[in-house]
């Protein structure tokens, strides 16, 4: 019996520590950038961010992504605006080991144009 418990609880830590979410921010606060939030989902093992429907991507001249880890890492990433369209859906490399925020950021100015950050960070 103290055997069953045992694996039962591995089993369920395991569960717990593969948390794929969504994870989700709190609303993007900025200059540029204050609408909407984005999510961190793991999917079929890759890092995924997007932004909520609600987002508006920045009428500024190179809007991109761009994250801080835990460590305060800074990651920048890929634009916004692509041609056709807006990118709204990116693959975290597999380099950044965490994200605590996610920012929005002029390329062009390099200058912020507004973050949000995850309660704690995800993986």
């Amino acid at each position: 019996m103290k055997k069953l418990f045992s694996t039962l609880a591995l089993a369920s830590m395991l569960m717990l520590a593969k948390d794929d979410g969504p994870h989700t921010t709190n609303k993007f606060e900025g200059p540029k950038a204050n609408t909407g939030m984005a999510v961190h989902q793991t999917i079929n093992g890759k890092s995924m961010l997007k932004v909520t429907p609600d987002f508006k991507v920045p009428d500024t001249p190179a809007p991109t992504w761009r994250i801080v880890d835990s460590k305060g890492n800074v990651y920048t990433l890929d634009a916004f605006k692509i041609k056709g369209g807006e990118k709204r859906e990116i693959m975290v490399p597999n380099f950044v080991h965490d994200i605590a925020k996610v920012q929005v950021y002029c390329a062009y100015a390099e200058v912020l144009l507004g973050e949000s950050s995850f309660a704690k960070p995800v993986k």
